[in-house]
Formats: structure tokens, sequence, C-alpha cells
């Protein structure tokens, strides 16, 4: 919404500076998008006097013309057809930037000859689109005066309006909320009725169904004759064109200015181009309109018009029909207000793409109480500009009902708004803004205004109040927080997320899928009894709660094999069910990998996934959730639809927290999958919480400033003993110094005794105090093989 400050001014009794008006303007809700002040860019602009103009010796259509300043004279080149001496011009010297380009002004050479200067047009200023000639001055203007100081300039302000304030769609709304904020006083607006000498020739009906009868309740109208639809007085054009409107006729101009002053589209009739009488109903099927924008529109029911007995003159609230529609040859006028629908209007015009300022402003509501009084504001700006002979008004319909009450509870300022405003002052602030105001049991009994329809409770008159009072003015206040927030995730909660993060990292892939399943796939991994089948499935198929995360994942995995996926992992936390009864749910994190364990390459051959994959898998899950894998002890024995002798039990202690290995070849046959698949199930909630503080078990990280050193041991085992009692034990055997233990080597051949193997490990000592000496690292070296020794039987290879 654009409009001037001296137009502004024209509602608003103020002394207040454009930026007071500026800031004013944003803090009250209605957002200035730009400001746009001529003076701004004009300051180097000088008033100059032509002395003389002589023909350009190489130009016919240029002219050398010599130009008083008032300090001096100086010589400029200029093509404008109306130079000529004695004329006061404006002078533009070089250094000044010209508006139109955003170019600063150089000495030139036209033609031969040299330029020291520019004499301008208005649209070289960007003041307008005049460049037939340069602009004229008077010619009692002094030489030399600064341009602005001679010709005032008038300021357009840009705001942004939001869909609820229909009122600051036109300058008046605007100049009201400024008074109200305490910006100057509203200019009162006087509506007189102008008497009608005759009847007017003239009708005006509504036709509506009675479902439809709120699409126009009231339509007032009025014959004015004898008019002379010249142009637009000065003022008019100037006001138009300073918001971008191009001046067109008086008649036509009328309408706009009260669109854009007082928020109230209106529209005139070429009366000698309406026959009969002139009525508002919906179009008929088959009707279209011949519209003032050159287009023609096929109109359906929906839609409401302005017809006459030839049909429509014009779609209500959206634009004018060419039929009827003023030009310089107009004598008699039939002017037009009413109140339409706002659905129904904004519908119409989505609908044919027609976006006017009118329909602009019906769609968002205009003022119900405000069609008869700005009929007679628009007869008498008519008359005034245009003469002519005024009718009686034809009124049809009546007012909408727009009357509402609401009780405002002085409290609810302070609650809502959050800044305390004395009841006296909300009051004030509702009046001026046009609301009534009366005292009630509870507080205020307020009436708004006809046109705020946004006003619909009490809440909406809090918002009004502080918004006025400014919102700058509502106290910073702190919410209450705690000196530490309270964690939102319990512990548990975390660790699974830690876990999921882990095996995503790992290169599997996170699924989600059913807690049931069908009992034969079941029965494969130790469930399918009775008390775990549903009564009520979802499908036939899926009639069992779920004994294991396994079964699902192993046909996420049959359907991605048979759409041609190869090499990858699955994983799913979720539960699995060991009984119908409350606790025997367990939280599981299961995973399967299937295919290579990597992707084939030049650099070597890969090989399927096995148990140790699987084993990796679980480790490094447990690891995420802040336990050390090397706590855990791992025996090689796993439930039945793991692979015997391919598969292990990851223990805490005596108790299981996890299962890993490949499936078993039967289990997957009858699960109709070609494996291998080397999957693993950890029990979450087995697991013990991870120390937060440094301990002997979990010590306080430290990094040591010594380099590590590693020594290699083989010794020579009976079969049968696992290389984790081996690693263990190496581990145990100094832990202050021992940091890794790894199996890198396992021989079993004929250079052993039958029964025996060859397990090599490689320990890595790391020294925190100080280098280690070779005595030392002999003497924890024979450490390491004592404590192996005893623990396995074994001996150390030679």
């Amino acid at each position: 919404m654009k409009f001037s400050l001296s137009w502004l001014k024209s509602h608003l009794d103020t002394d207040a500076t454009l930026d007071e008006i500026v800031s004013a303007l944003t803090s009250i809700g209605l957002e200035v998008e730009d400001v746009e002040d001529p003076a701004r860019r004009l300051s180097g602009f000088i008033v100059g006097h032509i002395l003389s103009a002589e023909r350009h010796p190489n130009a016919d259509r240029l002219q050398v013309c010599t130009v008083a300043t008032g300090e001096t004279t100086i010589q400029v080149v200029c093509g404008a057809p109306n130079a000529r001496a004695g004329l006061k011009v404006i002078l533009a010297r070089p250094g000044v930037v010209i508006p139109v380009t955003g170019e600063a002004l150089k000495k030139g050479n036209v033609r031969g000859v040299e330029s020291q200067g520019m004499m301008c047009s208005w649209r070289e200023l960007a003041l307008g689109e005049d460049h037939d000639g340069i602009a004229e001055l008077d010619v009692a203007t002094e030489v030399g005066a600064a341009l602005l100081d001679v010709v005032s300039f008038d300021p357009v302000i840009d705001i942004s309006v939001t869909p609820n304030r229909a009122d600051c769609l036109g300058v008046r709304g605007i100049a009201r909320d400024l008074a109200a904020a305490g910006l100057g006083r509203l200019v009162p607006l006087s509506v007189e009725p102008v008497p009608g000498t005759f009847a007017s020739p003239i009708e005006v009906t509504l036709d509506f169904p009675p479902e439809a009868a709120g699409a126009c309740p009231l339509f007032a109208g009025r014959f004015i004759r004898g008019v002379k639809n010249g142009e637009s007085p000065q003022w008019l054009k100037d006001r138009l064109a300073s918001i971008g409107l191009r001046p067109i006729s008086a008649l036509v101009d009328i309408t706009n200015l009260f669109t854009y002053d007082l928020n109230r589209p209106l529209h005139v009739f070429d009366a000698d181009r309406v026959k009969g009488d002139i009525t508002a109903r919906l179009a008929q099927p088959g009707e279209t309109l011949a519209a003032l924008n050159g287009k023609s529109y096929a109109l359906d029911e929906s839609m409401t018009v302005i017809a006459d007995e030839t049909g429509p003159l014009g779609l209500a609230g959206v634009i004018g029909g060419e039929s009827s529609g003023c030009s310089e040859t107009t004598t008699s006028v039939f002017l037009e207000t009413a109140w339409f629908d706002p659905a129904r209007t904004a519908t119409t015009g989505r609908r044919l793409e027609i976006l006017s300022d009118a329909r602009f402003r019906f769609e968002r509501g205009v003022d119900p109480a405000f069609v008869v009084p700005a009929m007679e504001l628009a007869t008498r700006m008519i008359l005034d500009l245009c003469g002519g002979e005024v009718s009686e008004p034809v009124i049809a319909g009546t007012e909408p009902d727009w009357q509402k009450s609401i009780v405002l509870r002085p409290g609810r300022v302070a609650a809502l708004g959050g800044v305390e405003v004395p009841v006296g002052q909300q009051e004030a602030i509702l009046h001026t803004l046009g609301c009534a105001v009366a005292e009630h049991g509870e507080g205020l009994l307020v009436n708004p205004p006809s046109w705020r329809a946004d006003i619909g409770g009490e809440q909406d008159l809090v918002e009004e109040i502080v918004r006025i009072i400014g919102f700058d003015a509502i106290p910073a206040v702190s919410l209450p927080r705690n000196p530490m927030p309270k964690p939102i995730l319990t512990a548990s909660q975390r660790r699974v997320g830690w876990v999921r993060r882990q095996l995503a990292s790992r290169g599997l892939v996170e699924t989600v899928t059913w807690s049931f399943l069908p009992q034969a796939q079941a029965a494969l991994f130790g469930g399918g009894a009775d008390a775990l089948q549903l009564a009520n499935p979802i499908s036939a198929d899926l009639d069992a709660m779920r004994p294991s995360v396994l079964p699902n994942l192993v046909a996420a995995v049959g359907r991605n094999v048979d759409r041609g996926i190869r090499d990858f992992g699955l994983f799913e936390i979720g539960p699995q069910f060991d009984g119908p009864e409350p606790g025997q749910q367990r939280l599981v994190a299961a995973g399967l990998r299937f295919g290579k364990s990597a992707a084939r390459h030049w650099t070597g051959a890969s090989r399927p996934v096995d148990a140790f994959d699987a084993k990796a898998d679980l480790l490094a899950a447990i690891a995420a959730t802040g336990l050390s894998p090397d706590g855990f002890q791992t025996v090689a024995e796993a439930p039945s639809w793991y692979h015997p002798g391919r598969a292990g039990t990851l223990r805490l202690g005596n108790k299981p927290v996890g299962f890993f290995g490949e499936l078993h070849p039967a289990v997957l046959a009858k699960l109709d999958i070609k494996g291998p698949l080397a999957g693993f199930e950890l029990f979450l909630e087995a697991l013990p919480p991870a120390k937060t503080k440094p301990s002997r078990a979990r010590p306080l990280l430290k990094a040591s400033a010594f380099q590590p050193l590693d020594r290699d041991f083989a010794f020579i085992l009976d079969s049968k003993v696992a290389a984790e009692q081996v690693v263990r034990a190496a581990r145990n055997a100094d832990k202050a110094l021992v940091s890794d233990v790894v199996v890198f080597d396992l021989y079993e051949g004929t250079h052993l005794p039958e029964g025996k193997k060859s397990l090599a490990i490689s320990v890595t000592l790391q020294p925190t105090e100080r280098t280690l000496t070779d005595d030392e690292i002999e003497a924890v070296s024979s450490r390491i093989v004592q404590a192996v020794i005893k623990a396995t039987g074994g001996e150390l290879r030679g």
C-alpha cells in the first residue's frame, strides 16, 4: 500500500517528521517496506538561468546554451526543444548523480563542443514521465538556489498490510492508526448528503436466490447528468501519480482516489450505454463479459454480476465491463456503491485470474456501513470536478449485520500482552480506533467499528491495545530455567541411539518390520507357542508374535535379493517376545550381513561374510554403549537357528547378552534364502549401565608421551583352548603396561603333535611414566608368558 506524505496529512493533523511517521508505522504493525523521498537524491541540483541559446555548429537539433549558476556561467549543450533564453531550469553540474541513470555527471564533448552541465527533465529526475523537454521553473525563482529550497517534493511511503487489516488499504485507515498511536489528530470526515433534484431514470434491484442473498446485501446508486469528463485537477493527478497510477479522466480518477483514499471501491457507468434498470444477480450459464482490461471472460452461476436488460455490465467487486465504460464523451453517469461478499469475490477473481484493486479490497472486507456515505462523498466530488445535476439516490437491500459487543476485562491486557496499561488509557486507545466503549460489570463493553471485521473477541482487543502501545514497550522477561537442563531421554534411550548410530556407521541399513510373523517361521527361531498367537491378526500370515528379530530381517534380505541387490547388511532395534506376560518382552538390536564382505576390487579378492563379521558388529554395538568389549566372554555355543561350530554366545559372567554367527542352512532353506547369512542379536536390557566416573574398571583417559612397543609371542596349546583365554591372560599379566593384545597367527599342521595348535599374539606395551629399560621389558614379557602358560597349560614355542 503506497501513499504520499501530503496525502497522509490530508487525514492526519500532525507535526511529526517523516522519520517519526515511518518509525511509528512499523511499531504499530504496519511494516514500512520502502520510503521514496526525492529530496534525498536531489540535493546537488540548483536553479539555472539560460542567458542565451545558439544553434549547435555541427547539429541542427542541438543548442549551445550559456547558463548562469548564480556564481558563474557555464556552457551546456542541450537537445530539448523548449530550451530558450530567459528560461529558469533545473541544472546539474559535474559530479551530481542523475537519478534516472544512477551515474555521476561528467563534463562531455558533444559534436565537438564542450558541455559543462545538464539541464534536466522531470523524467531524468525520476519525478514523472515528462520527457518532452527540460523542466521549466517559475521565472521569479532565484538563480543558484538549491532545488530543494524552491520546490517541495512529496515522499512516498510503501507499507506491508497484513490480510486482516483491510481498513489500512485506505490512507484514512492508516491515519487513524497513527492518531491512536499519538502522532496527531484524525481530521474529521464530513459527510453531507447531496440533495437530488430529480428521480433517477435507472432503478436498482437485487435478484438472488435465498441461499445466495449474502452475495450483495446492499446496493446504492445515483444518476448524474450533464457531467463533463475532462482532465483531473493537478492535485488529483499528483496523488495518483505518486503511487504509480496513471491519471485517465476525472471520473475514472475519482473512483481510483476513493479506492486508495477511503478503501471504498466505486464504479461509474456511462448511463447512456445502460439499457433499462440495473440488477445485481448471479451470472447465467453461457453469459460472457468483455471487461475493461480488454479481455473476455466466460461466467458461471457462482459469480455475481451487475447487469442491465442486455446482460452483464461488470463483475461485482472485481472488474467493470467495456460496454458501459466512461469516456471523454460521457455526459451522464450512474454511480455504483455496493457491498459484495468477500468469499464469492475472491473465488470469482481466482477462477478468472483477475487481480484488480477492487477485488483486492472486497475479498478482504470493506466497510459495510460506509456504502451510502461513500456514495454521498463521491457524488459531491463528481459535482465539484465534473459539474452536472444529481438525482435522488436509489438504494436496494439493507446494510449487512456487522455489529458485535465484546467484554474486555482490563487485566487481560497484562495477562495476554505482558504490559500494564491503565484502564483509562485502554479506553482512550479503543475510542481513537473507532470503538464505542462503555462501562461494564466485568470491565469495558466494546463495540468494534464497522471497518474492523477482524476484531472478533477479547484477545483481539488486547492485541489492538498492545499494538498501539508498541511492542517495544513489552518488557523482556526471561523464562525460568534450572541451572542445568533436565535430560529428556533416559540413559537406556540414549544408549539405543548410540547403538543405532554405530551400526549405521558400519554400513548396515536400518529397517523397521512388524512385531509379528507367521507361526511356522516363529517356530524356527524358538517361538510359535500358542500363548503368543494373535487372536485378531491384521493378516492371516502374521499370526504370531516374533520370538526374535532375525526372521523378519531374513525375509527383508530375501525381498532385496529377489530384486537383484547383493552384498549388503540390515539391522533393526525392536522388541522380541518370550511370553505373553509383562516382563517377557526384550529390546534387541539385531543385524544381518549377506553376500561378500567387500566389493570386488583389483587389490584383492573378496570373501563371503562369516561369523567373525557378525561378532565384530556385535562388539562394536557393545562399545557404543560405553562398555568395554574386553569384559565379555565368548563361548562356542548358540541357539538352534545358528550354524553349529560357526556361532557363539557373548556372556557377562554366566548371563548371555548376545548371540552371533552364521544362520543354520536348514533354517535358511525353509525361509527360501541361499546363504551364507551372518547375524547377531544383542539384548540391550541385559547390558549393565556404563560407568560415568573414572574407576579401576573405567580409568580416566590419559594420553602418554612415551612411544609404545610391540612384542610377539607364540604358544603351543591344546586345540580346544580358546584364543580368548590367551588374550585375556596376556592382558591381565600387567594391566598398567599392556594396552592391547591381538591374535595374528594360527597354525595346525604336520610340524605339531596331533591335538595341538600354535597361536601367536602381538602384545602392545604402553609406558606412561618413563621409557622402559631392557630389563623391565624382559620382566613384563616373562610375566605375560607365565600368565598364558598358567591359564592354558600351554608352552612358549621356540
